[in-house]
């Protein structure tokens, strides 16, 4: 079995919504698993605030899950246009990773939720690609071959899964971007299992 990292940063539910579709559809791939972790929330105080181990929800993302997976999938809901700090604070501490290579030539895939239909969706997704850019990741998307992408009137764009919570952060998601956040799964899963090769 080979592991995709399914790793996000969720505050109202949303994402994390998102993070378990897209790990239901690494599953339906055979041969491939879905390892599921986030990331504390941080703090403008310079001490721990965050138990080490999470009260609920998966654990918390170690180096270890960026060497052994053959595959990321990342998500984090949108603050103004770009990726919430927790995730963007986990990322900044990758530099040992970055220089070793540990994700080079894996593939990757980006996943987000806007309180708002034009709330920088799009550009949350490509502010998560760019730091898997540099690391040598190569982003698997969404095509417009996908029925989804064409009939949805909320989340769903072709550089990632999304969701529109709207106003009252509902984490609940349409039909459509259900189906969109599996399919970016599967074809992540899919992706990585055959860049991974024999083992």
């Amino acid at each position: 079995m080979k592991e995709i990292l399914v790793l996000y940063y969720s505050l109202r539910g949303s994402v994390r919504a998102l993070a378990e579709h897209v790990a239901r559809g690494i599953h339906q791939v055979p041969g491939a698993g879905a390892r599921v972790r986030t990331v504390p929330r941080v703090s403008t105080v310079c001490e721990a605030v965050e138990a080490d181990i999470p009260a609920a929800g998966p654990p918390y993302v170690e180096a270890r899950d960026l060497h052994e997976c053959v595959g990321l999938a990342l998500g984090s809901p949108t603050r103004f246009g770009n990726m919430a700090a927790p995730l963007k604070y986990f990322l900044d501490g990758l530099g040992r990773e970055w220089l070793n290579g540990t994700l080079a030539g894996k593939p990757a895939a980006v996943f987000t939720s806007t309180a708002s239909l034009h709330g920088g969706q799009e550009t949350t997704l490509l502010s998560m690609m760019l730091p898997l850019l540099h690391h040598g990741m190569l982003i698997v998307g969404l095509p417009y071959t996908e029925p989804g992408l064409n009939a949805t009137r909320s989340g769903g764009t072709p550089y990632g899964a999304s969701h529109v919570a709207g106003a009252n952060a509902d984490p609940g998601l349409t039909a459509d971007e259900i189906e969109l956040a599996t399919v970016l799964g599967r074809r992540l899963a899919a992706n990585a299992l055959k860049l991974a090769g024999p083992q």
